[in-house]
């Protein structure tokens, strides 16, 4: 009796030591969402594509084979809190992008800064990668310099809607997750291989079949069409760009700056068990590209 309790509790112990943490911050219900899309946003391209609520709670873009689409924020911004609840689309969805990011393209084009949260599409049977991204004054123009990580979800994130967050201050970048940070970006220098020129914040789905799945070998097959996208709970809250100097970034942690002990706890397990891809170790990269990996 004793020999057959013995892998019931290893099993036990492996499901304890791989089940997901508690941050104890939750900067996702510490803010209200927007009450309305349009008091935030306005569509960027393919208005045919997009379809609002009637309550402006949630909008759905969707890309097919004349279309994708995508929204934008009224205002810049200079730092944030930028958060919303996705929910995308199962089966087959090789070659297409579902993003949430920040960027200031339009403002400074051919020398822009980004800050990227995207799905990559996959094929069935395989599970979707979030790609987290940052891009610095034109790293993402012309000769790509791109500072990925990558993760696979402790979920289906085409089941239900979960919560995708970038907080973005003077100091440092976070990618949450359900509340749990996956990714921690420190600035490191003068601004180099940080972003600090104010962004608006996006939204879109579009066809990126040259690289998005397993370095392109998937491409978009609309036979499939259309690749839905539904995005709802919107957070917005940060200082816009013509906000007077006493705005404060909104705080990251219950310490104001940085990750607390529970919270740093539960990045270092997202990272232990779900990412897949880190550009700082990637032997094929020239890293002097890149001096924040070794800073």
């Amino acid at each position: 009796m004793a020999l057959l309790f013995v892998p019931f509790l290893l099993l036990l112990m492996l499901h304890w030591s791989n089940a997901q943490p508690s941050p104890g911050y939750y900067p996702s219900y510490r803010f209200r969402p927007l009450r309305g899309f349009y008091r935030g946003f306005n569509n960027l391209w393919g208005p045919e594509h997009q379809t609002v609520s009637g309550d402006q709670s949630s909008v759905t873009i969707w890309l097919d084979r004349n279309s994708g689409s995508g929204f934008k924020s009224i205002r810049p911004f200079r730092n944030g809190y930028f958060a919303t609840s996705i929910k995308l689309q199962p089966g087959y969805t090789a070659g297409v992008i579902t993003a949430f990011y920040l960027s200031n393209n339009q403002a400074h084009p051919g020398f822009h800064d980004e800050v990227d949260i995207e799905f990559l599409g996959t094929t069935p049977g395989k599970p979707y990668t979030l790609q987290t991204n940052v891009y610095v004054r034109g790293s993402g123009d012309g000769r790509i310099i791109g500072r990925e990580m990558k993760f696979h979800l402790w979920f289906d994130p085409t089941a239900g809607f979960h919560n995708y967050a970038i907080l973005w201050n003077p100091n440092e970048i976070i990618f949450f997750v359900d509340d749990i940070p996956i990714r921690r970006y420190p600035r490191k220098n003068a601004g180099s291989t940080f972003p600090l020129r104010p962004m608006w914040l996006y939204g879109s789905i579009w066809d990126a079949s040259s690289w998005a799945t397993e370095d392109g070998k998937y491409k978009a097959d609309y036979r499939y069409q259309p690749f839905v996208a539904r995005f709802t709970r919107f957070v917005v809250r940060g200082c816009t760009a013509f906000a007077p100097l006493r705005c404060l970034p909104v705080p990251s942690s219950w310490h104001g700056a940085g990750l607390s002990r529970r919270q740093y706890a539960s990045m270092q397990w997202a990272q232990r068990y779900y990412l897949v891809y880190n550009y700082c170790k990637d032997p094929k990269r020239d890293h002097s590209l890149t001096p924040e990996c070794w800073s």
